[in-house]
């Protein structure tokens, strides 16, 4: 853009608001008025298709990175790894005393867990929870609405 054409967009403090509202009204007109010409409607859609598709390349270099990592610090090969070596689990003692808890419990849920290690929501227990069943230390199923953790 030239000089000219920013100046033209620059609205003075000192013009009254009927002034500038009828300049920002013919601005508008003019604008549309480009709207009505396919060709610059046929421009808009390609850029945008463009966009779409950078989008997208994007989209999939990222989940491509994620699943790499996931590759690399996969949970399930390092527990196999564990188990294989030690023969037993190694688990945080946080994790010990839940999965203590349900055993004793027999079954458990979020919430009992919450309330139990004093947790201010269900979100801390429910992902502890979530991680020793992926850990395969413990079964989950649904009744309803409530999730239950059922030791194996």
């Amino acid at each position: 853009m030239n000089q000219g054409t920013n100046e033209e967009n620059v609205y003075k403090a000192s013009e009254s608001p009927a002034g500038i509202r009828n300049e920002i009204r013919q601005d508008l007109e003019k604008n549309l008025a480009k709207f009505s010409d396919p060709v610059v409607i046929g421009e808009m859609l390609y850029k945008l298709l463009e966009e779409r598709e950078n989008t997208n390349r994007i989209l999939k270099n990222i989940l491509g990175k994620l699943d790499a990592l996931e590759g690399r610090y996969g949970q399930t090969k390092e527990i196999q790894e564990i188990k294989e070596e030690t023969g037993e689990m190694l688990l945080p003692d946080i994790d010990e005393s839940i999965l203590t808890f349900v055993k004793e419990l027999g079954k458990a849920t979020a919430e009992d867990v919450r309330k139990k290690f004093n947790y201010k929501g269900k979100n801390a227990a429910s992902a502890r929870l979530n991680r020793l069943f992926e850990l395969q230390l413990l079964e989950k199923r649904q009744v309803g609405k409530k999730v239950f953790f059922i030791p194996k």
